[in-house]
């Protein structure tokens, strides 16, 4: 076990690669897997004071535990890197070469659209298994079915069942990482024993989303099922190892041993939903002060994001999450990408993306900020859907033409002010969110809310 050179900052959050017990009053037992937080470098470069997630302090050695690091942007993981997608016969064998017994990938088949081969080297060629459907489910010779490739993949690992060998070694796709093995290397990786299922708090279009109890907190699960949708949300968690801030949702870690599922876990946000929490409430429960609250809280996340050339793409008070404690954290991370990233326009809501981003596919910070103008029209007319009252049809071409909706029945002018600026068609002119968390700070400051 190697001794950390360079001292971490206070604030860092590593995880144990081992089991630790007290060797003094002042140590700080944990078990390995266990989130900890660096509150201060010692003198001795072997050990740091740190806390647990119970806010229980003590110290403990640098060598039971890493650092846990953002995955770095560009990196494509991958649930199946040994899946190749769409190439020939002649393709697959040339990757192949040479010749290596158990070498193996998957792609998808050329005389059966629909169906996949996967293709194993043995003894000096290739031999090609057809994967077909049947009833819903994957197999190879009608005896062995399965739910999707990783769980046939993995049967053929253990025992070659019938085939020419068991498969021993992945063939990567170029360019490719195995989502297991980075998730684990920068310490991002749960394990599935300490995560307990509680009860379905809400579902989507991908799966259901859970409130679970891992190592004792209470935690909500994305468990997504289908891995070719999967892959989808593997994406998001790589954004959401990247950010840390009071107001975004934070992840916890992502649990990828599980076969038949991938599981998100986050932070649990007892009161869910912004738009819900809006819509259940209503004015006679929430004040002036609360709506500018929430509405400062999602422009302090929302510049972080800025200052960090991240683009949400999806910004509604629906990807708003609220807190036990009533802090509103930004959410929803899947369409989240860095500045320079393009979009498919085909899956976004009209009524909260700007004019710019549906018709040229132009993405920034400066098209959430449309979409935070909106987001505050949400939350000052409790949850209302926008533009009432007019087809969603007619919306751009209204929108483009410069119509703009009105003031939420007891808004104040200057919040009403904001959305405006918000709404501006030229993008170059709308304010930083930066620009917007000043501007809300001075009017909750004059108390202009009112």
């Amino acid at each position: 076990m190697s001794v950390v050179q360079t001292p971490w900052p206070a604030g860092t959050e590593c995880v144990a690669n081992y089991d630790f017990q007290v060797r003094a009053d002042q140590d700080l037992p944990f078990s390995k897997g266990e989130v900890l937080t660096i509150v201060a470098v010692t003198r001795d470069p072997n050990w740091y004071k740190a806390k647990n997630k119970a806010g229980q302090v003590g110290f403990i050695p640098a060598n039971y535990v890493q650092k846990r690091e953002g995955v770095k942007s560009g990196t494509k993981l991958s649930l199946m890197p040994w899946f190749h997608g769409k190439i020939t016969r002649e393709q697959a064998e040339r990757l192949l070469y040479p010749p290596e017994t158990g070498l193996f990938l998957v792609r998808e088949s050329t005389n059966y659209p629909g169906d996949y081969t996967l293709c194993v080297s043995c003894e000096s060629k290739v031999e090609h298994y057809r994967i077909i459907y049947k009833s819903g489910k994957l197999t190879i010779d009608e005896e062995a079915y399965f739910d999707n490739l990783m769980q046939l993949v993995e049967h053929y690992t253990n025992d070659a069942d019938g085939l020419c060998t068991n498969l021993m070694k992945p063939k990567l796709m170029e360019g490719t990482v195995a989502a297991q093995d980075e998730f684990s290397r920068s310490g991002w990786a749960l394990k599935m024993k300490d995560l307990k299922l509680l009860q379905i708090i809400g579902k989507g279009e991908f799966g259901d989303v859970m409130l679970g109890e891992y190592r004792g907190s209470k935690v909500a699960v994305k468990c997504i099922k289908n891995d070719a949708t999967a892959q989808a949300f593997v994406a998001e968690a790589l954004v959401m190892t990247q950010l840390r801030h009071k107001n975004l949702v934070q992840l916890l870690g992502v649990i990828v041993e599980d076969k038949s599922s991938l599981f998100i876990v986050t932070e649990f946000m007892a009161k869910g939903s912004l738009v819900d929490y809006l819509r259940s409430r209503g004015r006679s429960v929430l004040g002036g002060e609360c709506l500018l609250k929430f509405s400062l809280d999602v422009s302090e996340g929302m510049e972080y994001l800025e200052d960090n050339n991240f683009v949400h793409r999806d910004l509604a008070a629906r990807n708003v999450l609220v807190s036990e404690e009533n802090i509103a954290k930004v959410s929803d991370f899947g369409l989240t990408k860095e500045a320079s990233a393009t979009q498919d326009t085909s899956k976004l809501p009209v009524k909260w993306t700007a004019p710019e981003a549906l018709r040229e596919k132009l993405f920034s910070t400066k098209s959430d900020v449309w979409s935070f103008g909106i987001l505050l029209w949400e939350i000052y007319s409790f949850g209302r859907v926008p533009y009432p009252r007019i087809a969603l049809k007619d919306v751009v071409p209204r929108v483009e033409k410069g119509y703009k909706m009105d003031s939420p029945d007891g808004c104040s002018p200057v919040v009403y002010e904001v959305m405006k600026q918000c709404w501006n068609l030229d993008p170059n002119q709308r304010p930083s969110f930066r620009k917007l968390r000043e501007q809300l700070e001075h009017i909750k400051a004059n108390e202009l809310f009112q």
